[in-house]
């Protein structure tokens, strides 16, 4: 089983309740799925969930290069040097980020409304980027475009590799087709002649 959700802004990314907080549980209601990657509380858009470990496993990890697009609104508009920076790799402490895709974009003309809405300074004035990461640390985008001087106002992941939020609204989800390549994938023979993965629609035991 694979499904696609567009995460609210606000809702934490998980299944298990805490008083006061919304859930994925609260806009999902199917037993036994678990995100392929995480989006933070205050981030929206896109999130991929399965009940396979090896599928989910395969999806979230970086080493096999699904691009994340991210739809980021900044403070400020960042010059043609502040986009170079976010491209070549930028050493934030902890890690240095791998090299990515970042450009200027206009303001989506599909985005929906955020509740609450973001808090604008009328002296500063704010612009859109798209950013495309095969990487996802810790709140990586909005640390790299603090990092260049341009904060990160609001975050929508609005595709993983071929999926997309078309069609989604805010807490909406819908179940799509496994791929002929990660079903390949996940069928290979690993070193030792193993097959990568467990069979297919084998569910995982929460942590």
């Amino acid at each position: 089983m694979l499904l696609l959700l567009n995460k609210p802004y606000g809702v934490l990314c998980q299944f298990t309740a805490e008083p006061g907080r919304p859930t994925l549980a609260d806009h999902l209601p199917v037993p036994g799925v678990y995100a392929a990657g995480r989006l933070d509380t205050d981030s929206e858009g896109l999130l991929v969930l399965t009940d396979d470990g090896p599928l989910q496993a395969r999806i979230a990890d970086p080493r096999h290069k699904l691009a994340k697009t991210y739809l980021v609104q900044v403070e400020g508009e960042p010059d043609e040097a502040a986009l170079a920076a976010l491209r070549g790799g930028l050493d934030l402490g902890d890690f240095v980020t791998r090299p990515c895709q970042a450009r200027r974009v206009p303001e989506p003309g599909w985005l929906w409304p955020r509740t609450p809405p973001i808090r604008e300074r009328k002296s500063i004035p704010t612009c859109w980027l798209e950013i495309v990461l095969k990487e996802g640390k810790n709140r990586q985008v909005r640390r790299m475009t603090a990092k260049v001087g341009f904060p990160t106002l609001r975050l929508i992941r609005a595709k993983i590799g071929e999926w997309t939020l078309d069609g989604l609204a805010p807490g909406m989800w819908r179940e799509v087709p496994v791929p002929p390549a990660l079903s390949r994938a996940l069928a290979a023979p690993a070193p030792g002649g193993r097959p990568s993965g467990r069979s297919p629609g084998r569910r995982v035991r929460p942590a």
